[in-house]
């Protein structure tokens, strides 16, 4: 007999499949409700018994990732049973033909790929955390269905991330940070991108999250009489057109809003951008909706001043992703910038939902030729796939390049378009046109005007590649370019070159050694490099092959009367194919370079939060340089190579990678200090010039507040002046304490802390 608890968690169970089907016979796909309920029991059954770190019976998580599918992405049948199996394989003895066998080999395909990438998208082992990655977006060329649930499976997981502990929930934060939202973003599901980010910065900085939230909260009635005081007109004018319309407002997400106040040293009331209105309008004819679109923003634009600067077309000229809209800014009658989005209820839904809605309009015939270009990123995709880089990291930037970019439209000399990330050079240009272009380019002609290949574009550039037969791939070509495309095939071009130069330089000192009768012993190879100025074997190798070192009287005088002994030369050389090293160059150990071992100093207890007390972190513990934690920051612990634990500030650029690539080497961290130990940090603060500013500057940090200063440099210009200062200071209440008095000085106007 099933006790009280049992039964309420049957029903519980039910409730969410009854939840599930109410739900998919409430959209517009066929209703294939048999095969789903057949696909619910199997699940059921084979995840019995087995519950969630909530203390929740497990079926529930692939029942939410179902109905996330279904309403949050508006996929069918096949897409809602590939959720509802998708950790079946993975976690029971059931297999992939099983699940052909019951549910038709589209389904199994699916599973199978989920199946393929599963516990996320990085696993414990370096190697594996790259190899799990490329099957991702391997899987995802064939049947992007496969990523859209593994999208929806990661939004579960965060919903529900409270019940892990902090390291899991660190590294969880970080690669939806990293990965999961900029391929959210790239497939159209800005709702999901964005509730991603809000909850990874929920998990990785809950102070700064709550202080957001409740100063929207406080200044909510503010913007919704800005809303209707800005929207009547706009309301009346629609009304007399006969549009048939909505109106919302657009409320700038808790990240986006903390991203800015970061990037732009802004704090929350500087930010003038939060509220954005929408106006998402029925089409009166479909295939007039873009000129229904225009006549809107030529309404709007005689009710208020545009701003000429702020215009975007992604109406004629759709984002990547398929979003289009018009984005107009206008300046309300209080003096204040509203950004205005104009898009039909189709353009709506893509923007919402992505590639699933563009299918459901094709579907329905709206779309005719148009279709999502989504192939071109995942042939981008494929290339970097097949020449991936040698470290996850450098992996890892190619694919991110590729993910979250501005775009740009530019044409070829013919006057083709091609759409292009924000930023791009011409030598971007021409390595997207054909590789072989890209090796060979000397420079470019934009405009009908010649200029260099690092000159960046602009959207409307026309561009001619110029190339000649001797020019050749060069190191310094990485500086250039921008693209993961260009990125990849240079390095794998100097890579190429490196290994030919590498084999060539050591069959040159082979020679040398036996025709010198030298002995090639560690102590000689050292000489040798200090010759030449080389910290690595590896690279004067390849600097002989090159014939940048020639092997002559030098390096005979250099090593003579050295002993001889022959035999440690094969030793020394890497002949064999295995021993060859992948990546030539020096490989210093630090936090960001890929571990050599999986699981360094395994002693840790990587469950308990690190206390980083004063004798720790004088003894045991080394911060950061890339962001210089101090006492009262976010933070987490870095297990590195040498199994040394590196202390970051949780929002610093490289730990957010540390944590997308190496999740498994990331320690929860808390501080437990007594304002006993100094940290260097650095302010920049902004004001009106005027004499003496300097010195009531100086005054109020020397002497008020008694702190130590390493360096000053303020620049006055035009009556401004902007200015860094380094100083010495216990903890994060130092550093607002210090800010809070400066900006009493009534000259200053912004003082903010700057990080690395």
């Amino acid at each position: 007999m099933n006790t009280d608890k049992e039964q309420a968690e049957e029903k519980l169970v039910n409730d969410a499949f009854q939840g599930l089907i109410s739900s998919y016979l409430a959209s517009k796909h066929r209703k294939k409700v048999d095969i789903i309920t057949r696909a619910f029991n199997f699940a059921k059954h084979a995840h019995k018994g087995v519950r969630r770190n909530s203390g929740e019976p497990y079926i529930l998580h692939p029942l939410a990732v179902a109905r996330i599918v279904n309403e949050e992405i508006g996929l069918g049948s096949t897409s809602i049973c590939a959720a509802l199996l998708h950790d079946v394989v993975e976690d029971t003895e059931y297999t992939i033909e099983d699940i052909e066998n019951l549910f038709g080999p589209k389904i199994a395909q699916i599973v199978d790929g989920l199946t393929k990438i599963s516990g996320g998208i990085f696993g414990d082992k370096a190697s594996a955390q790259t190899e799990n990655f490329k099957k991702l977006l391997l899987t995802m060329s064939e049947d992007i269905r496969v990523i859209l649930i593994k999208i929806a499976d990661r939004l579960h997981n965060m919903r529900t991330l409270q019940y892990m502990a902090p390291n899991k929930q660190y590294k969880i934060a970080g690669e939806t940070l990293y990965i999961y939202a900029p391929i959210a973003y790239r497939l159209g599901l800005n709702k999901i991108k964005m509730e991603l980010e809000n909850l990874s910065f929920k998990y990785e900085h809950p102070e700064e999250y709550a202080a957001i939230e409740e100063k929207l909260a406080i200044t909510q009635a503010e913007r919704e009489k800005l809303f209707n005081a800005f929207t009547a007109p706009i309301k009346a004018k629609l009304d007399e057109m006969g549009v048939k319309y909505t109106l919302k407002g657009r409320i700038k997400s808790p990240y986006s809003i903390w991203r800015k106040m970061q990037t732009k040293h802004l704090a929350f009331d500087e930010i003038f951008d939060i509220l954005a209105v929408r106006i998402i309008f029925e089409p009166k004819n479909l295939k007039e909706e873009a000129n229904e679109c225009f006549a809107i923003y030529i309404a709007l634009s005689h009710l208020y001043r545009n701003h000429p600067d702020r215009f975007r077309d992604w109406v004629n000229q759709p984002k990547t992703n398929g979003y289009q809209a018009l984005h107009m800014t206008l300046m309300s009658n209080h003096g204040e910038w509203v950004e205005v989005q104009i898009r039909s209820e189709r353009m709506n839904d893509i923007a919402e939902q992505g590639v699933a809605a563009h299918w459901k309009y094709k579907e329905k015939g709206y779309v005719e030729d148009e279709e999502v270009d989504l192939n071109k990123w995942l042939l981008a995709i494929k290339e970097i796939l097949d020449d991936p880089q040698p470290d996850a990291m450098d992996f890892l930037d190619a694919i991110k390049l590729n993910l979250y970019s501005s775009e740009i439209f530019v044409f070829t000399p013919k006057g083709e378009i091609k759409t292009m990330p924000q930023g791009c050079t011409a030598l971007d240009f021409a390595f997207s046109i054909h590789s072989v272009l890209g090796t060979h380019c000397i420079g470019a002609k934009v405009n009908h005007k010649l200029v260099p290949m690092s000159h960046v574009l602009e959207s409307g550039d026309q561009v001619e590649v110029l190339t000649s037969k001797t020019q050749n791939v060069k190191p310094e070509w990485l500086t250039m370019v921008t693209t993961a495309k260009a990125k990849s095939k240079i390095q794998a071009i100097l890579r190429r070159e490196e290994r030919i130069a590498y084999k060539e330089g050591e069959r040159r000192m082979s020679e040398f050694v036996e025709r010198e009768n030298i002995t090639l012993d560690i102590h000689n190879i050292a000489r040798l490099c200090r010759l030449h100025g080389f910290s690595e074997y590896d690279q004067l190798l390849i600097a002989i092959g090159k014939g940048v070192v020639p092997l002559g009287e030098a390096e005979r005088n250099a090593l003579k009367g050295s002993s001889s002994t022959s035999s440690i030369l094969s030793r020394l050389f890497r002949t064999s194919k295995k021993e060859e090293p992948s990546t030539i160059g020096p490989q210093p150990s630090s936090p960001n370079t890929q571990p050599s071992s999986p699981n360094p100093q395994s002693a840790i207890d990587k469950k308990r939060p690190l206390i980083l007390t004063d004798e720790a972190l004088q003894s045991s513990y080394r911060m950061a340089d890339c962001c210089h934690p101090i006492p009262g920051d976010d933070v987490l612990g870095y297990i590195d190579d040498d199994g040394q634990i590196v202390i970051h500030q949780r929002k610093c650029p490289e730990a957010t990678k540390l944590k997308a690539a190496y999740g498994n080497r990331i320690v929860a961290a808390q501080w437990s200090t007594h304002k006993l130990l100094y940290f260097s940090v650095s302010i920049n603060i902004k004001g009106i010039d005027g004499v003496g500013v300097v010195n009531q500057i100086t005054n109020v940090i020397s002497q008020e507040l008694n702190v130590n200063m390493e360096r000053i440099l303020i620049e006055a210009h035009d009556g401004i002046f902007d200015g860094t200062i380094r100083l010495r200071v216990h903890d994060v209440d130092d550093i607002k304490g210090i800010c809070d008095n400066l900006l009493k000085l009534n000259n200053v106007r912004s003082v903010v802390r700057i990080d690395g």
